[in-house]
């Protein structure tokens, strides 16, 4: 089976956030003899873009309304991340220096759907399905469906998975002529509130919709920025599908970004000398429970509750504990997060960035990680800390639901129902009276290195969907 996926991210190639991971991921664990797995993004000017070998496969001149933009399709020759991988290079309006976030973000992803379609199109063989994750991609179904000049692809199936259905790529009835030539009365597939909702799209085009939990399933059907009609009607078709992890990048026994690896047998040793080593990093006490946050600073994930959270905990469990905040994005709560540093020295730190390494040495040594999101379709950051036997402390939503269950219930974390200052500090006080009895917390550690969150079962249930979708095809 020839497999595209299709997306915006691809670790480690480019990253912001889980759907890098997924996108780095799920493909190498579908790669085998009877697999032949492709990964498609923009190009990027990316340290990896920079640092590696590519050769030119394609080279295009793609129409975007009235304007025409050169592109050109370049494979990274190794294979190293074990898929091929393939950049789109426009170099107009990808060699930037971020990912997302420009005005002209609609123009660029959609360029990217019709220069990877036109490589496609142009191929001497053509897949046997096309997987889109996320808005960035969501045009492609309906592209393929509708518009003459991918004619060669229309018995292709396409699968959208949505990683996160709050960003819908809704852009203006203005900018139709973007789109490649299409008959106009299918021009309500595009239609969703008087715009063009590229995921709304999607729903309504591709053959299946998956989603990265079947939590957040359920959760989309009643609240989705507008979209829960919408999901309800195509219901039938849809699927909620947990993620997975790539347990060979995020393994404590390996890990060579920590400082000491170790095992469930040296798990208590382990985790001891990366705390005392990421507490020297931070000035904290390595003789104290450390609690963590590691991701972006926005409301979804609860961030703005984290300076309140901050301040009411450590005044109250000043002597007991230790925070950690590893994230960035809203300026604001940005500066509130490094207002309190004069406040709490000795027991509070915060680094504002990205920093990938960081990120594995605070899984290795911290003890509690916080993750009080308000909206999680899957979440992975409970899922890397279990692996290094570090406690999440999570809101019951969407994936965390899936995958953690509280102690008490003979669980691998700590849970709460509210996104709220209140319900995290209960959690916090929970969490502290736990460290006390070092053999239930050690208990509670190994249940979490031992819970099986890996690529393999979840792979193979994609490509089971694959089958399923193309022999439904092949009947009708």
């Amino acid at each position: 089976m020839e497999i595209f996926h299709i997306g915006a991210e691809c670790y480690p190639v480019a990253k912001v956030g889980g759907l890098a991971d997924v996108i780095g991921a799920l493909p190498k664990y579908q790669s085998s003899t009877e697999n032949q797995v492709r990964v498609v993004i923009p190009c990027y000017q990316t340290v990896f873009r920079l640092e590696n070998d590519f050769e030119c496969v394609h080279w295009g001149k793609l129409k975007l309304g009235n304007f025409n933009f050169p592109f050109s399709v370049l494979k990274e020759i190794s294979n190293k991340l074990g898929f091929e991988l393939y950049l789109v290079e426009i170099p107009e309006l990808f060699d930037r220096p971020n990912i997302y976030n420009y005005r002209d973000d609609i123009e660029r992803f959609l360029s990217f759907q019709i220069a990877t379609l036109d490589w496609i199109t142009g191929r001497s063989s053509i897949p046997d399905i096309i997987h889109c994750h996320d808005h960035h991609t969501a045009l492609i179904p309906f592209m393929n469906k509708y518009c003459p000049k991918y004619e060669k692809l229309r018995e292709i199936p396409t699968l959208i998975t949505i990683h996160n259905g709050l960003y819908q790529g809704i852009f203006s009835f203005n900018k139709l002529y973007y789109l490649p030539e299409f008959d106009l009365i299918h021009v309500k597939e595009l239609e969703w509130g008087n715009c063009i909702n590229s995921l709304a799209a999607a729903i309504k085009c591709a053959d299946e919709v998956t989603t990265v939990s079947p939590s957040y399933l359920n959760e989309i059907n009643n609240s989705n920025n507008g979209l829960e009609t919408l999901f309800q009607q195509f219901r039938h078709k849809s699927r909620g599908i947990l993620n997975g992890i790539d347990i060979d990048v995020w393994d404590s026994n390996k890990d060579p970004m920590i400082e000491n690896n170790y095992s469930i047998e040296t798990i208590a040793d382990g985790k001891q000398k990366n705390k005392e080593y990421l507490c020297s990093l931070f000035n904290l006490d390595a003789s104290k429970p450390l609690f963590c946050f590691i991701g972006r600073l926005y409301y979804e994930k609860g961030a703005d509750l984290l300076p309140e959270v901050v301040l009411s905990a450590l005044t109250t469990y000043k002597e007991e504990i230790n925070i950690l905040i590893l994230g960035h994005g809203d300026v604001e709560l940005e500066n509130q997060l490094s207002h309190l540093l004069s406040e709490f020295s000795g027991n509070y730190n915060v680094y504002i960035g990205y920093n990938e390494e960081l990120a594995h040495k605070t899984y290795a040594g911290s003890d509690f990680i916080l993750i009080p999101s308000r909206v999680e379709p899957c979440g992975l950051n409970q899922m890397y800390a279990m692996r290094y036997g570090t406690i999440p402390i999570v809101r019951r939503t969407g994936g965390l639901k899936d995958t953690v269950v509280d102690f008490e219930d003979n669980g691998n974390g700590i849970c709460h129902d509210n996104a709220s200052v209140e319900d995290i500090c209960d959690s916090i006080q929970r969490a502290i009276d736990l460290y006390k009895n070092k053999e239930i917390i050690d208990q509670i550690r190994i249940k979490g290195m031992n819970t099986n969150h890996s690529w393999e079962t979840v792979s193979q249930e994609y490509i089971e969907l694959y089958n399923l979708i193309i022999t439904k095809r092949y009947e009708s």
